[in-house]
């Protein structure tokens, strides 16, 4: 018999902490992601304060989108157990309709309201 190997390839994936999706760590345009393309939410597994692996493991949901000078925009995460604030960047497949939600949130929810800018 000749030697024969056996290649497995293996995919490097994870459990949506919110809708139980199972993700790649890989999206579709090749950058590593830590978030549910689906829902956007995530796993606290990262310290960001300390640096290095964190113990907290809560879920981390997305509240917000920041944009940066680049235009490049990132999801901002609220850790629901610790409240720790992180931003991660949006990939290629992410939710669209999520996204666009979560950006167009505070001018459709207002803490003011609009009228005062008809004085202006």
């Amino acid at each position: 018999m000749g030697n024969t190997s056996h290649h497995t390839l293996k995919i490097d994936t994870f459990t949506c902490a919110w809708c139980g999706l199972t993700v790649s760590a890989v999206a579709g345009d090749g950058k590593r992601r830590n978030h549910c393309p689906s829902c956007l939410h995530s796993r606290h597994v990262l310290d960001h304060v300390e640096g290095g692996a964190g113990d907290c493991h809560g879920r981390m949901a997305p509240i917000a989108i920041a944009v940066l000078r680049t235009g490049d925009w990132m999801v901002i995460h609220r850790c629901v157990r610790c409240d720790e604030l992180t931003s991660n960047p949006v990939c290629g497949d992410d939710n669209q309709l999520i996204l666009m939600r979560m950006a167009v949130r505070p001018l459709a929810q207002p803490p003011f309201p609009l009228e005062a800018f008809g004085t202006l």
